[in-house]
């Protein structure tokens, strides 16, 4: 399958574009239940998936926590972005070659070659290989693609706390963020940011894939920044992006949500 990734070229006419749209939260509960999809794989037989992804993570899928944990998903659950970092559980369902175990995935990456009537995941080799019953690995992966099941499951990244890197290309005048390492739900379904010295909370703008900007200026940090989750949940990292910030630098917060 081969999987879209983003220039970071774009990042500024986009946000510009989207500027004058309204972010709109959900209220939509983690469903936990079991569900019918299909799964392939790509990249390399025992390989960690790819390099970078639509999400935006880069090089953080090449390395633990994320590594050969990754997974491209088709519209249904890519969802335009929304659903970067989202976490399922996915299982074969042929007992002769597969174990009982599920293997959990983090969404990392679109497939726009996958199937858009159902829901269906492109794992990387080792994820996919991890559901086969021991030494099947390789007959598991022969088969191509293949039935499954699969359910949304709490994100868990031990002891890591949400970081919030500054994307390339950002100003004082244009700030783009990306999310790493959220615990429970995963993804974001809203997110403000707060200057230095006010009390008011600027509404940022989905961009792409676990990417969201704003702007307006000349902003001045340091920066708190308030994330919701799409089942509502919410913290507020204080003052988490400093005065000398600077692009492609990564600030990590003290907190993450609860398991």
């Amino acid at each position: 399958m081969k999987h879209h990734r983003v220039s970071a070229l774009v990042l500024l006419s986009l946000c510009f574009i989207l500027a004058q749209v309204q972010s709109k939260q959900s209220s939509v509960q983690l469903d936990t239940h079991w569900h019918p999809g299909t799964a392939t794989w790509y990249g390399e037989a025992e390989g960690d998936g790819s390099t970078g992804g639509a999400c935006g993570y880069g090089n953080l899928v090449d390395v633990k926590p994320l590594r050969a944990r990754v997974g491209a998903v088709g519209p249904v659950l890519y969802k335009k972005g929304e659903g970067c970092g989202e976490c399922y559980k996915v299982k074969c369902l042929d007992h002769k070659i597969c174990s009982k175990r599920a293997v959990t995935v983090i969404i990392t990456d679109d497939c726009p070659g996958c199937p858009s009537d159902r829901t269906h995941f492109d794992l990387s080799g080792a994820a996919f290989g991890r559901m086969a019953v021991s030494g099947e690995n390789g007959q598991l992966r022969n088969r191509g693609e293949i039935p499954v099941v699969y359910r949304r499951t709490t994100c868990l990244y031990t002891g890591k706390n949400i970081a919030f890197q500054v994307n390339e290309g950002s100003t004082p005048f244009w700030l783009s963020l990306l999310v790493e390492f959220e615990d429970g739900d995963g993804d974001i379904g809203s997110m403000l940011i707060q200057e230095a010295g006010s009390s008011e909370w600027l509404q940022m703008k989905h961009l792409w894939g676990a990417n969201w900007c704003i702007t307006a200026g000349p902003l001045r940090g340091p920066f708190s920044v308030k994330l919701s989750t799409s089942s509502g949940r919410s913290l507020t990292a204080k003052d988490v992006i400093p005065t000398n910030w600077s692009p492609k630098s990564t600030y990590t917060s003290r907190l993450n949500f609860s398991p």
